[in-house]
């Protein structure tokens, strides 16, 4: 990977010349001007951001696979498309979620206005990662700029093509003096993360994900955690043995099962675990053919580290029942299936973030709940069963990020539904409106004024104190919502009754 190193390395001699304090007090100050607040500025920016998309398609593509030998597919459907679909509906929906929400008048704000004021909270940290490298970069800054906050993004120099290309693009096609990018390492990382953030966002492993925590607490700087964890897979024996199969291994095997969701082990009885492994095994050679390792629509290991601690797993955790090949050369691992798993392997003690995937036996869904509550919460949960009954004591049992049911992955592809994790799989979340809200501070507003009766109502708040007020403002403050009398909506039908009322008499009087 040395070669990789060289390409983040010059760009960042080439085109950084700024220290990173100088850098996010630039973007502070033009946060402070107010450039970013102006909803048609933010609206021309998520149109370049867009235009950048979709005018280097090819570019974005060509990274991915010199990264990790993406295919085209691939890269195209779980990158490109979901940034593209994310930045349309930004662009199309951001002044309805940029609209203040007015609260219903009541009785304590009679004559007055309150409501919700959505702002931004000003320079933002988007810290990236290698194995979704566009996506889980631009997805967050998408929604950082749709907010109106200034941004600074850190690529993961691990995908260092992919990070060279956005370092390229994003000063061509955003506002440099809103949107800038950094470069770098560990050490540049560690140095950024010094300076005074209003948002942190961070994508990547629970260890880095705690240091990214530990600096934000010295500024008391709010942070969305999106990390990973071991997502869990009970199947029981009512499913399609055939489509179950075909549905956890397309999760797996997409991206070479380096997605912070994807399925991480399966719990399933000696049964399942038997008739698994059969319809696997077909639905791996009618993918992949034979030779796996000759197969287009796999990717590669993201680097050499994370290639090793993969290959360990493999000597030191069950038995192969499927796959097993290896090439060093290539970081290429086959897509495997281990039995005889024991929770004590090493397999079990961490998140695998590659194409192995153990099968742990287990005798009853109880007992699968029981395995699953005595580890860290997980991002995801995949259920595989036909009986609704034991699907809710899944929901309702255990904690997890999201869930999916009967297939794997899907619920991350709706903008609607938020993504994100729990306890140890992360804080936060994000995706469509839910980026937006993440990157949002929502400032409660309230705007009175002189008029004469309600400053006689008012009275009663200031001193001296009797009982005759305190009765009066206890009334207000409980008794009122102790008898539903909250919002106004009935007041114009209530007039028109009264209308009524009065034309009626005007109309016996007269005639």
């Amino acid at each position: 990977m040395s070669g990789d190193s060289v390409t983040w390395i010059e760009l960042q001699k080439e085109s950084d010349p700024m220290d990173f304090s100088k850098k996010v007090s630039h973007l502070s100050s033009s946060f402070l001007s107010g450039k970013t607040l102006d909803l048609n500025f933010r609206l021309k920016q998520l149109k370049a951001l867009l235009r950048l998309y979709e005018e280097n398609n090819g570019k974005i593509l060509e990274a991915l696979h010199k990264d990790m030998r993406k295919s085209e597919l691939e890269a195209y459907l779980y990158e490109v498309t979901l940034m593209k679909n994310d930045c349309r509906d930004a662009i199309q929906l951001l002044k309805s979620w940029a609209k203040p929400k007015f609260l219903k008048r009541n009785w304590l704000v009679l004559a007055d206005e309150a409501w919700i004021e959505k702002v931004p909270f000003g320079v933002v940290l988007v810290i990236g990662t290698w194995n979704y490298p566009f996506q889980l970069t631009l997805v967050p800054m998408c929604g950082a700029i749709a907010a109106g906050n200034c941004v600074i993004i850190k690529p993961s120099e691990i995908s260092s093509y992919s990070a060279a290309v956005m370092a390229e693009l994003i000063p061509k096609y955003l506002d440099r003096d809103c949107y800038q990018v950094v470069l770098g390492g560990p050490e540049e990382t560690e140095k950024l993360l010094e300076e005074k953030f209003d948002y942190i966002f961070y994508t990547g492993s629970m260890k880095i994900g705690k240091k990214i925590h530990a600096a934000a607490n010295k500024y008391l700087t709010p942070v969305t955690l999106e990390l990973g964890g071991k997502s869990p897979v009970f199947v029981d024996d009512t499913v399609n043995y055939a489509m179950t199969a075909r549905r956890i291994m397309w999760g797996k095997c997409m991206n070479m099962g380096q997605t912070c969701v994807a399925p991480d082990y399966i719990l399933c009885s000696k049964k399942v675990e038997i008739e698994l492994i059969k319809e696997m095994k077909i639905t791996l050679q009618e993918w992949y053919g034979s030779d796996s390792k000759k197969a287009t629509d796999l990717s590669r290991i993201g680097h050499k580290r994370h290639f090793e601690r993969l290959k360990m797993f493999l000597s030191n955790s069950g038995s192969i029942a499927l796959g097993g090949g290896i090439d060093e050369s290539e970081l290429w691992i086959e897509p495997t299936i281990l039995v005889n798993v024991k929770p004590m392997d090493p397999i079990m003690q961490e998140e695998i973030f590659g194409p192995i995937l153990p099968i742990v036996t287990i005798n009853s869904p109880d007992e699968a709940i029981k395995f699953i509550n005595a580890r860290p919460h997980p991002l995801a949960l995949y259920i595989f069963s036909t009986c609704k009954s034991q699907i809710r004591q899944f929901m309702n049992s255990t904690q997890f990020g999201g869930c999916c049911i009967n297939d794997t992955l899907c619920h991350t592809a709706l903008d609607e539904l938020p993504f994100g994790g729990i306890g140890e799989s992360g804080m936060g979340y994000y995706h469509g409106k839910f980026s937006f809200d993440t990157f949002t501070h929502q400032k409660g507003v309230v705007e009175r004024n002189f008029s004469f009766l309600a400053d006689k109502v008012g009275v009663f708040r200031y001193p001296p104190y009797t009982e005759r007020k305190i009765n009066f403002i206890s009334f207000l403050m409980g008794h009122w919502k102790k008898f539903k009398i909250v919002y106004f909506d009935y007041i114009p039908y209530f007039l028109c009754f009264l209308l009524g009322i009065v034309l009626v008499i005007l109309v016996q009087y007269f005639l």
